[in-house]
């Protein structure tokens, strides 16, 4: 490895870093990762810290799994790459596919479908939507409703359904037909309502109001993130999303389960969809399936949708949509032995137990510091802290004060992460309650530095 002041040097003249302008990475060089162990990162200067970002959102098992790295050693061995497109198939990605049709089987979901990560699988969910209603005769079926506040991910279907301007604006026009409702986010919302259960009831009448002014026939699909995640940690009320699926139901429109962060426990749960339970007709995963530590994610589908597929006589159920790294072996393996290992250490146990340390430490922390406004989460390890300038008003608070938080959370040993006014929490599900301990006292430094 080339030595720091190389590394410093050279970060921003040869690399443009995502989700942040060119010129931020000039003036205010990133902070260089160059080792981790268990649930700690160390930068390039030697310090380390809890990593409470997770990587992002994704290493649940650490950076310590054995197994992972030692199926993915072996089958760069075996068999480091070949296709699945037709004709071809491999091994491993068949016998991850039954795998997962065992581990989603509560949610109703019997089929897979693999991509390279997060984004890919959106995309992917989002096509075979349509695809769906096209081969059932109902070619109109193509808009898509979805959250304001929520996220999907990068690429111009997802930015078109995501919830959030900063995604969209310098990219439009992107797709048409994509509409959004009010997120069931209690602490801002139009409606000024602050009671969680009636909130959810107008979101839902919303929703509602939507299809009937867009018309049941022309819409395919509703995409939501059961918690919706990079928007801020929003939890929804427990009615929500089981709301949500029986609207959708009633008006033939598909239910896609965007649980690329919540799928495979970071909830408190094995998936989002049975946190609430609700059984929807795709479910977008990724992150965690691997624990970061290979690009890859998958599609799930439900049995109803694979019947119309598989038993098509029209010919408009070929699939014309794919990647080249779909069902890569070498992911394929990894994702293996991170299943096997996720489900040995029952990590949903853990992720709640911290998740309400956190929970209950980060609320002692609103009564003792006044820029704190919201606190959210209580749904395993997936929190929030929203910045104010002023909790009466609930104005935003200075640009700067998130990123000083961050900073000095990060001196003080945590990592953490800045999104808007949010200070945002993902640590690994095998995060201790001592790492726990030390997250808080390094965000109590960072809002008393305030």
């Amino acid at each position: 490895m080339k030595d720091e002041n190389y590394l410093k040097a050279n970060n921003a003249r040869s690399l443009w870093h995502p989700m942040t302008a060119p010129s931020d990475s000039l003036n205010n060089p990133p902070t260089i990762i160059t080792g981790a162990s268990g649930t700690r990162i160390r930068d390039v200067d030697g310090h380390e810290v809890v990593d409470g970002v997770g990587g992002l959102w994704n290493v649940n098992l650490g950076y310590s799994c054995q197994p992972v790295k030692d199926a993915i050693a072996a089958q760069l061995d075996r068999l480091p790459y070949y296709s699945i497109f037709r004709g071809t198939s491999n091994d491993c990605v068949i016998e991850l596919a039954e795998e997962l049709r065992a581990f989603f089987e509560p949610d109703g979901l019997t089929r897979a479908f693999f991509t390279s990560g997060g984004s890919d699988s959106v995309e992917t969910a989002l096509r075979l939507a349509r695809q769906y209603h096209k081969i059932r005769g109902e070619a109109g079926r193509t808009k898509f409703l979805s959250l304001k506040k929520g996220y999907h991910g990068t690429h111009i279907g997802g930015a078109s359904v995501n919830g959030n301007a900063n995604f969209r604006t310098q990219y439009e026009p992107l797709l048409p037909g994509c509409f959004h409702i009010p997120a069931p986010y209690t602490y801002r919302n139009p409606f000024n309502e602050s009671d969680p259960e009636r909130l959810a009831q107008l979101c839902l009448q919303a929703l509602e109001d939507e299809i009937a002014f867009q018309g049941a026939g022309t819409i395919a699909a509703f995409i939501m993130e059961p918690v919706l995640g990079a928007g801020g940690v929003i939890v929804p009320h427990p009615s929500f999303m089981p709301g949500v699926a029986a609207l959708c139901r009633k008006n033939g429109i598909l239910l896609i389960a965007d649980e690329v962060i919540t799928a495979f426990g970071r909830t408190g749960a094995w998936s989002g969809s049975r946190l609430w339970g609700v059984q929807p007709d795709f479910m977008c995963t990724a992150k965690a399936i691997t624990n970061g530590y290979f690009p890859f994610g998958a599609v799930m589908i439900a049995e109803s949708v694979a019947q119309v597929f598989e038993t098509d006589e029209s010919g408009r159920a070929a699939i014309g949509h794919g990647y080249t790294y779909s069902g890569h072996p070498v992911g394929a393996a990894a994702a293996l032995a991170c299943l096997a290992e996720t489900k040995r250490l029952n990590v949903i146990d853990n992720a709640t137990a911290r998740g309400a340390q956190l929970f209950d430490g980060l609320m002692r922390l609103k009564d003792k510091h006044d820029v704190i406004g919201d606190v959210r989460g209580g749904k395993g390890l997936m929190l929030a802290v929203e910045l104010v300038g002023d909790r009466a008003s609930k104005s935003a608070p200075p640009k700067a004060q998130p990123g000083q938080v961050q900073a000095v959370a990060y001196q003080q040993g945590a990592m953490v992460r800045v999104s808007g006014p949010n200070v945002i929490l993902s640590p690994p599900l095998v995060l201790t309650a001592e790492d726990a301990t030390v997250i808080l006292s390094a965000l109590d430094a960072g809002f008393a530095a305030l």
